[in-house]
């Protein structure tokens, strides 16, 4: 999660060094998501049936390896390359963790489990820009960008001997079931072919990959399609499908993963229209953004935790009330933007930042807990990559609509003006969620939330 928002605030410094323009900058940030979202589905398939401690272990492994590469790029060509493989591990690495979770611990446990988890994603989401400034402060321009993927390789060094001995190995008695190859192919291709458009817009916030952009989504239905009539037939076949049918007739699982997909498109855009009001349009620095942005990271990550405890007794609640708090704080930091002298924005902004930081812990661990609490632990792996590439889906589209909102408004209303309008675009974002999570609420009060 580091590497999503860490990486931006080099974008310069490699500008500068590799001589890289804007569509090989787009490839390194887009490039990564995109290889995620390909393998996320299919390797939390592969982790439940051949063994999710040894995914983990290649997961992360290789993205150490590639980061180090990362840091060693000699041209902007190579380095794409790389962080395209970097996201390839990434996607093979994050749906085991949930799947663990999901294997290693039960009831009130796995809801505290999921809040430590639900913290670190909020912190590092959120610690990324100013991790990543101060690396590329102290190292100065010309090498800054290579700590930034340096710095995952000690963080791998010490976790996979940890992994090895503390994660659970499949049983050796467990038959493996079968696996469906060309369903696991065409759900990834599907997933990454449906974000194209959404991370095609380019720095201005114009179309980056031209009209053309948007039939990808037909090519992604088109797949879909024939994803779901063969899945119809491997299923009665062989009783061995992708997706699960007790998956998808989950109710519970699907209300969760549509919170997931309305809060991501609203949670992730908050920074980027942070980062774009400071940056672009004040003149603050990047480490100086990222230090702004830091009490929102602050309070996700002393919230969360106390949410994993407090989700198996107030179920979806705690989340209602998470979401609530959440914006009140962007509907404060909207009004900062408005009318706070830029002399005090930057406290008024991390004050602000703080509360709404409260709220984001509040919602992420829950929404996860209560997704997953129904789901059996043998297709956890599967059941958490497709939460994860919802969430990315979401994020993507989040993204398209706050930048080119932003740059749309730019002219007219001046940067402030620009990222107050664009800010009401992800607090609409996150009231859908709220809406969601009401009525999944109202659906749930006269049935216990059991955690398996």
């Amino acid at each position: 999660m580091l590497d999503v928002s860490i990486v931006n605030v080099a974008l310069p410094s490699m500008q500068q060094a590799l001589h890289a323009g804007s569509a090989q900058l787009q490839l390194i940030v887009s490039g990564y998501i995109l290889a995620i979202a390909l393998l996320v589905v299919p390797a939390g398939r592969i982790g439940d049936a051949r063994g999710r401690r040894m995914m983990f272990i290649l997961g992360i492994g290789g993205f150490g390896l590639m980061s180090l590469l990362a840091g060693l790029a000699n041209s902007d060509t190579y380095l794409v390359v790389i962080r395209l493989l970097q996201g390839a591990f990434a996607g093979v690495l994050n749906p085991q963790t949930s799947g663990l979770i999901q294997q290693m611990f039960r009831g009130s446990e796995r809801g505290k489990a999921f809040g430590l988890m639900g913290a670190t994603i909020g912190v590092a989401t959120a610690l990324g820009p100013v991790v990543g400034g101060a690396l590329v402060t102290m190292a100065g321009p010309a090498n800054g960008w290579r700590w930034v993927f340096f710095i995952n390789v000690p963080v791998v060094l010490i976790v996979i001997p940890l992994a090895r001995r503390l994660l659970p190995p499949r049983i050796a008695s467990e038959a493996p079931p079968r696996l469906d190859v060309p369903g696991i192919a065409l759900i990834g291709l599907a997933a990454a072919v449906g974000m194209v458009p959404f991370i095609g817009t380019g720095e201005q916030g114009e179309a980056g990959l031209g009209p053309w952009r948007w039939w990808m989504l037909a090519v992604a239905a088109v797949i879909l399609g024939v994803f779901v009539l063969w899945e119809r037939r491997y299923q009665t076949k062989f009783h061995a499908a992708v997706l699960d049918p007790e998956l998808i007739r989950n109710v519970s699982y699907r209300f969760g993963v549509m919170i997931g997909v309305a809060y991501f498109a609203g949670f992730n855009s908050v920074f980027l229209v942070v980062t774009m009001v400071l940056q672009r349009g004040l003149g603050f620095s990047a480490l100086m953004a990222g230090l702004i942005s830091a009490p929102f990271a602050i309070g996700s990550g002393l919230a969360a935790p106390v949410a994993g405890r407090m989700v198996n007794r107030y179920g979806r609640l705690w989340m209602i009330g998470g979401l609530i708090l959440m914006l009140v704080g962007l509907g404060v930091m909207d009004m900062v933007l408005l009318w706070t002298p830029v002399n005090h924005l930057g406290w008024a902004m991390a004050v602000a930042g703080f509360f709404t930081g409260l709220g984001s812990g509040s919602v992420i661990s829950p929404n996860q807990t209560l997704t997953l609490a129904s789901v059996p632990p043998r297709i956890g792996g599967v059941a958490s990559g497709v939460i994860q590439v919802s969430q990315r889906v979401g994020s993507a589209v989040g993204m398209t609509i706050v930048l080119s909102g932003f740059f749309a408004n730019y002219a007219p209303l001046g940067a402030r003006g620009a990222a107050a309008k664009t800010l009401m675009a992800s607090i609409a974002m996150i009231g859908v969620a709220l809406v969601i999570a009401i009525i999944d609420w109202y659906r749930r009060r006269n049935h216990a939330d059991v955690l398996l």
